[in-house]
């Protein structure tokens, strides 16, 4: 995953599934046991944190702010930061084996200000496992 700025152990995104850059974005995290959160949650029932799904969502958000052509593997003209989270709520556990599927929709861009606001959910199968509100910030 060239396309973002993160590298293990954070990238919570492993490949995409869909991508219109200025409008939404899809993309998968294969959730399995090696998975460097789940010796510390839970070590006899692992789930995914939360905040790990957040923060998934957070990093699909950013490929919709991609300009591919600002470099030769892709990445952005310009830094972007998760800037704020609203209407957070987690609807069923994740956990080893489970393919989460991130979708997110912008909502909002204000080019002036450099903030996007989005939609963002997280499936497993047909099951909505998360859901938020998400605002990204272009930096410099």
């Amino acid at each position: 995953m060239k396309l973002l700025p993160h590298r293990y152990p954070f990238l919570l995104v492993d490949r995409v599934l869909e991508i219109e850059q200025g409008s939404y974005a899809i993309g998968l995290k294969n959730v399995t046991i090696n998975d460097n959160f789940f010796p510390g949650h839970f070590p006899q029932r692992p789930i995914m944190p939360g905040v790990l799904m957040v923060e998934a969502m957070a990093q699909v958000g950013g490929l919709i702010m991609l300009d591919p052509a600002a470099s030769g593997d892709g990445g952005t003209q310009q830094e972007f930061f998760f800037a704020g989270i609203d209407g957070v709520k987690f609807r069923r556990p994740v956990v080893p084996g489970d393919q989460l599927v991130m979708k997110v929709v912008l909502t909002k861009m204000n080019k002036r200000f450099g903030i996007a606001k989005m939609k963002g959910q997280c499936f497993v199968g047909e099951d909505l496992a998360c859901e938020a509100e998400l605002t990204l910030a272009l930096g410099s």
